[in-house]
């Protein structure tokens, strides 16, 4: 299932009206805080589908039956864009495991390019819930790596796929190769066109050098 969450009006329109807008992301530090809180307003959509079990609390004046989390998910956060995005999940799963994904980007001399998965640091993930999240989801490239990559390390019972911004071809390259039982989809916002370099327009530019800064293009 895809879940657009732009489509009903809400503050997370705010949040990504502002790190679309070109001043506004001239605020290094802003751009950073407003993946944060989108992060955490998608946490708290896919907690709602989540399993809970009721458990005895001792207040102060007596004992309140409370519906709490049975298990954690598993967070993981695809390099470099991801972070501050991947802060706002931790900020409301705040006991959850946690994985790092570094995927690089080779461009090739006719321009094309491969997206190779480097590195990832990963927890257990057998009959766990997993999420995934990376702040665009351009070519959809990174995210089916990062994918076939955890899958090489367990087999998670259910995995949500999160992205703020998506192009509508990442999304049909996701749904081609990713299975679609026990996956759910969520994203910010899908813009319909990708260029050739895999810009998504109108999009917000590179994510991650909005975050922290321009990358050396020899490194």
């Amino acid at each position: 299932m895809i879940h657009i969450l732009s489509n009903t009006p809400s503050i997370l329109n705010v949040f990504i009206s502002e790190i679309r807008d070109a001043e506004i992301q001239k605020d290094r530090m802003r751009f950073r805080f407003n993946l944060e809180r989108i992060g955490e307003v998608f946490a708290y959509e896919i907690s709602r589908q989540m399993a809970y079990v009721e458990k005895e609390v001792a207040t102060q004046l007596g004992f309140a039956m409370v519906p709490v989390l049975i298990e954690n998910p598993v967070l993981a956060v695809i390099l470099r864009a991801g972070l501050p995005f991947h802060q706002g999940f931790l900020n409301y799963f705040d006991r959850a495991d946690n994985a790092f994904i570094s995927a690089h980007r080779k461009t090739h001399k006719d321009g094309s390019f491969t997206i190779n998965v480097e590195y990832s640091q990963v927890p257990d993930l057998n009959d766990k819930v997993l999420i995934i999240c990376d702040a665009m989801l351009a070519s959809g490239t990174s995210i089916v790596n990062t994918y076939r990559d955890l899958l090489l390390k367990g087999k998670p019972k259910h995995i949500h796929i999160v992205s703020v911004l998506a192009s509508e071809e990442g999304i049909d390259y996701i749904k081609k190769h990713i299975p679609q039982q026990n996956l759910d989809i969520w994203l910010g916002v899908v813009d319909e066109e990708l260029t050739a370099q895999s810009l998504i327009v109108p999009g917000l530019g590179d994510a991650g050098d909005l975050a922290f800064g321009k990358k050396d293009i020899n490194t």
